[in-house]
């Protein structure tokens, strides 16, 4: 058993911090809105009020919050003894990354920085694909935790790796969601059944499970949260960013401006695949 504290149970946070304490670890979870940490408990994690109780005495500490700034923010607040192992699983891009491993080499931390891919469905299932990277003498104590939230990790080098290889990742997945939604539209505009589509590629070289699940959603019209459309807007920004001048990101850009206009109008909470709005204009 492995004592954790576990900092941001929001729709990832939350799944990850469940099958953690099923898999019988001492967890002690925080987050912002203590009302979101409250249902772990009947799992058997402690909620606590702050981030320094969840940390105190903790063997490992797990991090799933929305960017750099929360991540650091509740860091700082956390009483995180030397040698205490830091598995940083959220999505901060590149510049983040670079901050926090600044922020535990003062503390005395080992940090790894290990986003996952993966929605609300396979963090629910433990079949995460983590995309650990720093030291790999911490393998071994990170395996706990990793081996239970996820399916396969991958070690991808020094830190800040598994960050790059993830922002690389929501570029696909940034681009094919945006993809499916303009091919459906364009199915509509045209005066054929978007459903046709989705049957075409189905089975073929063409096909993807994701593209499934996102268009099923947009001809529904029904948007429940697997990763929230502000959440992929973020990202978005941060995978234009990591890529600069060097590379010509155009799908993320127009996933990102979509997006932009799904937010405006009100539906940031709701999954990304409601940018099919901006898609569609009727």
């Amino acid at each position: 058993m492995t004592t954790i504290g576990f900092l941001g149970t929001g729709i990832m946070g939350h799944a990850m911090a469940a099958n953690l304490v099923r898999a019988g670890h001492d967890l002690r979870v925080w987050n912002r809105t203590r009302a979101k940490a409250e249902p772990l408990g009947a799992h058997g994690a402690r909620v606590v009020d702050t981030p320094d109780e969840a940390a105190k005495g903790a063997d490992v500490l797990v991090t799933m919050l929305a960017d750099g700034p929360a991540v650091a923010e509740a860091f700082a607040a956390a009483a995180v003894a030397p040698g205490t192992l830091w598995l940083q699983t959220s999505t901060v891009g590149v510049d983040w990354t670079t901050r926090l491993a600044e922020d535990a080499e003062k503390s005395g931390a080992a940090f790894v920085d290990a986003p996952v891919l993966g929605t609300k469905q396979p963090a629910e299932k433990g079949q995460l694909v983590v995309l650990a990277s720093g030291p790999e003498a911490l393998a071994e104590r990170a395996a706990p935790v990793f081996d239970t939230i996820g399916s396969r990790t991958i070690w991808v080098g020094p830190v800040g790796s598994g960050t790059k290889l993830k922002l690389v990742a929501n570029a696909w997945v940034l681009a094919l969601t945006n993809a499916t939604a303009e091919s459906l539209g364009l199915a509509r505009a045209l005066g054929l059944d978007p459903t046709l589509f989705l049957e075409t590629i189905k089975g073929g070289g063409l096909d993807v499970g994701y593209a499934h699940v996102k268009g099923g959603a947009m001809l529904a019209g029904e948007y429940p949260a697997s990763f929230p459309a502000s959440l992929a807007a973020k990202d978005a920004r941060l995978v234009l960013e990591a890529g600069g001048d060097a590379v010509d990101l155009g799908g993320a850009r127009a996933t990102l401006a979509h997006l932009e206009i799904t937010l405006a109008a009100g539906h940031g909470g709701e999954d990304m695949a409601a940018l099919y709005r901006a898609v569609v204009r009727d």
